[in-house]
Formats: structure tokens, sequence, C-alpha cells
């Protein structure tokens, strides 16, 4: 009698087979692991993604991968979606591409299989025009896979590159990111780290064998420490909820791709004078004041975005819209080293600069400078290379460029400011700016030394040439005389002005000479 044949699978059998794997692999390093994280305080790899995106329009790619590592145990283990979630969603109605590291799965470590999977998804990123959002928490490669992983990294790598200044990137710090994994966040166009977060090259047990020193992982790693020291990082998040909400926020500014203008937001504000603007700032130059609250009235609902706050805070830049417009806001800050220019500021405004021109967001700069900084430490340190960044990225910018002096606008930081030279396409000045080669005090001292010097009353001769030079020089109107200021404006007409000059210049088309990149002083 022949043997009786095996049942055949029905389509429900067959589904619920394939419901069950899903379900498994979605549990990632299961259920005791997504426990351990929770008690961490973080979200699971799969929560972030859930939050970041629109409701229910994830869809992932990958799900079913599995690593090809042989050596050391590897063969039979199993790491579901090899440790990280890739796919497409949409944020407020735009499509996004996302990698989220899932740290459950052997402690997010990136192999090869990993590391493509997120190549993938990046050049899909490309492919489509859309943004890449990568959720880091991991920690570095797996080096069970050796020069595999370290491979498959260099591909995330160059992948970064390939994507700068075609889509916008957004790394998000949630975990540990250590190790050469470092390097692709800081290959993006913004990092968001939490505060339970550490990003480092070398761990602390490295250091102290090296060096002898002892220093934390937060002292090394930290948020703070990154934003504040190194200025790696450019927003800092309470917890995984807030860095998904300030990765949306951040988005929000945004074009899709270089192609594009960024998303108007809908408006309904009246253009009209705002006295509040005849207060903020003191007449005289040496009394300092915030100029986040000139940034704020500028601002549509007062609602700024101010990108790296703790880094060289002598310097704002961030974002905010007006009439519904996004723009980059570029500001020197009164009451920080007197909103002096010192390394640190110029490469900070410089990036962003940089990057508003990429992405076609508008460039509104307010001056109240008194210089660069002097000192020794900063010379040697090469404030002369570094504050040629600025010069380079407001001239090599060809986006709509407003410039408003507040205050001080003196010597090269003037110029550095986006002036009318560098090829501001509108400046206006209040009347209480100053645009001059230096400060009247430290003018006339060489102006008029000679007459000081014969002066029976030296100081009363000070004195009055000082106020000499200040009438002649330290006004805007010798510099609205040369036309390089395009109008003197009341303080509380700044708003209307601004919102009627970005509209005339909304359609501006700057061409430049061929070649295939200009050389930024790095």
């Amino acid at each position: 009698m022949p043997p009786k044949a095996a049942p055949k699978k029905t389509i429900e059998a067959t589904v619920e087979e394939l419901r069950a794997k899903r379900s498994h692999l979605q549990l990632g390093g299961g259920q005791e692991r997504i426990d351990k994280q929770h008690a961490a305080g973080k979200l699971t790899a799969r929560e972030r993604v859930e939050r970041l995106a629109d409701q229910g329009s994830f869809q992932e790619f990958g799900l079913f991968a599995k690593h090809r590592a042989i050596y050391f145990g590897m063969a039979d283990k199993e790491m579901p979606a090899d440790g990280v979630l890739t796919g497409c969603a949409n944020i407020d109605g735009r499509l996004v591409h996302m990698a989220s590291q899932d740290f459950t799965v052997a402690g997010g470590a990136a192999g090869e299989v990993h590391s493509d999977k997120i190549a993938d998804v990046m050049k899909l990123s490309l492919k489509t025009g859309s943004p890449f959002v990568f959720i880091n928490d991991s920690g570095g490669a797996r080096v069970q896979e050796g020069i595999d992983s370290l491979a498959a990294y260099g591909r995330v790598f160059y992948n970064n590159v390939m994507l700068s200044g075609t889509v916008p990137q957004i790394s998000l710090i949630c975990g540990p990111c250590a190790g050469g994994a470092a390097y692709s966040p800081a290959l993006t166009d913004f990092i968001i780290q939490t505060k339970q977060a550490q990003m480092f090259i070398t761990g602390p047990q490295v250091i102290k064998q090296v060096t002898g020193e002892t220093v934390t992982a937060e002292e090394l790693g930290g948020p703070v420490a990154q934003m504040n020291n190194s200025g790696v990082v450019h927003l800092i998040a309470e917890n995984d909820d807030e860095a998904v909400q300030m990765c949306r926020r951040l988005l929000s500014f945004m074009p899709s791709n270089n192609l594009e203008d960024p998303p108007r937001a809908p408006f309904n504000l009246p253009m009209q004078d705002d006295p509040e603007f005849n207060k903020i700032v003191p007449i005289e130059t040496k009394v300092g004041y915030d100029v986040r609250k000139v940034i704020a009235r500028v601002a549509d609902y007062q609602d700024f975005l101010e990108i790296q706050p703790g880094f060289a805070p002598n310097i704002i830049v961030g974002f905010a819209r007006l009439q519904g417009r996004p723009i980059g806001v570029v500001a020197n800050q009164p009451c920080v080293l007197a909103g002096a220019l010192d390394i640190n500021a110029s490469d900070k405004s410089s990036r962003f600069i940089r990057f508003c021109n990429a992405f076609n967001v508008p460039l509104v700069t307010f001056v109240d400078v008194p210089g660069f900084l002097p000192g020794v430490q900063q010379e040697y340190g090469g404030i002369i290379r570094h504050g040629a960044k600025m010069l380079f990225a407001y001239s090599a910018a060809t986006v709509p460029k407003l410039t408003v002096v507040l205050r001080k606008a003196y010597g090269g930081s003037y110029l550095a400011m986006c002036s009318r030279d560098m090829g501001a396409d509108r400046v206006v000045a209040w009347p209480t700016a100053e645009i001059a080669v230096m400060g009247a005090e430290g003018a006339a001292e060489i102006v008029f030394r000679r007459e000081i010097d014969a002066a029976k009353d030296k100081g009363a001769k000070r004195k009055e040439l000082i106020e000499q030079y200040r009438e002649t020089f330290s006004n805007p109107y010798m510099a609205a005389g040369r036309r390089l200021v395009d109008d003197i404006i009341e303080p509380a007409q700044t708003r209307t002005y601004l919102a009627q000059a970005l509209e005339a210049l909304h359609a501006k088309r700057e061409l430049r000479p061929p070649k295939k990149h200009g050389l930024i002083p790095l």
C-alpha cells in the first residue's frame, strides 16, 4: 500500500505561519531585553520609528535579513532584522527614509548586513529625493565579523557623503555611539542627542590605558560635553520622545531635497510696525542685550529654533519663519564676548550658512559685532583661517541674503557678517548702527595721535576728537551715502521690511562661474 501523502498546506496556514514569523522578528531581542531597554529610560528601535512617523505610514525593508557570519559561534546566532530597522514613512505628510538601530539585538552592533541595509535605504533616499533620518543606539562595529563589518560601515560613510547637500540628513543619538560608528552622525547635517546617550571614538578605559587620564563617559561623550566643548551635537533632548519631536520640528523647516523650496506654512499675520523693537537694543555700544529678543519679534509667532545654543554662544544661528517662509538666522550675541567673532563662532556660523544655501533656505543676518576676538590663543588657533570660512560661506551662498545692522559693525567682522560686498541682496541699518573700520575710541587714537599729543589737555582733546570721528563715521548715513546700505529704517519697521524683501527675492537666480566646487579654507 503506498504511503499517505502529507496533507497540503492551506493558504490560511501559510498566512498564519508568516504572521507568527513577523511577530517573532518584530520583538527584536525578545521581551526580556525590551523590558531592560525600557528600564533604562529608552524606547525600542521600533517604538522610536513609530513615534517619529505619521501613524501607520512606516513601511519596513529587510525584516527577514540574516547575517552571513560563521566565526566565533555566529553561524547559528539569530539576529532579527540583523539589528536594524530600515524603511520609509511619512512625517507631516512628506516622505522620509530612516534607519533605527535595535539595541536589544546584540547591543545594536553593526555587521555587514546591518550596515548594508542602512546603505541601501540611504540610496533610496537619494533616488526619491527624501530626507534621511538615522537613529543610533549601538555599541559599534560587530567585532565577530572582522573587516566585513568595517568595510560595510565604510559604505555607510560613503553614502552619507553622496547624500550631503542633496537631501537633509539628521542623526538621533539615543544610546551609545562608539568608535568609528560616530563618524556617520558627524557626516550628517544635524545631530540630536539624548541626555543619557554617549558618543565617542575611544572610551574612558582606553583613554586611561593610553594616557593615564581618568575621565567619565559623561565628561567624554555626554550631550552637554559634545555640544559645549566640541560642537559635535546640535540639539540636546531630555529623552527619546523629545528627540523624536525635535527631529520632526527640524524637518519642518527643510525641503525634501535641494531641488525644492522649503515648505511654506500657513500664516495670517498682519504686517505692521512693532514698537517693541525700539526698546530692545541699548544705544550705548558697550551695553549688552540678548539678540534673541530681536529674532523672536521678527519670527512668526516668536517661534525660533536655535541650533547649538551651548556652543560658541557669542553667535546665534537657527531657523524661524517669516510670513510662513522658513529662514535661516545668523546673529551676533552682544551679551557674550560683546558679540565678537572667534574660531568656534566662525565654524558654527559657516556650517549653518552652507546648509541653508544647499537647501534653498534664505538667510537673515543681524549684525552687532565689534570685531574678531583678539588674543594669542585665537591667533595660534588659526582665527584668520577660521574667520575666512565665514567670508567664503556668505560669498558662495546664492540664496536670498538679507542683512540688518543693529548697532556695531566694525572692520573685517562687518564684512564677515554678510555686508553688501559679500553679496547681500538687501542691507538695512537701524539709526543706532555704527559702520566703520573700528570703534571711535580706537580710531581717534590712530587718526588724531599728533593732535592729542600736542594738546595741553590731552584728555579733553581726545574726547573732542573721538566725538568728531563718531559724528563723521560711526553712523549709518555715511554707509548709506556710499550705497553700502539700502535704507535706514526705524527698528519698528524691521519685520515688515524683511517680509517684503523676502517676497521680492523669492525667485532670485544667480549664475556663478562653472567649476567643480570652491575651496573653503578648512
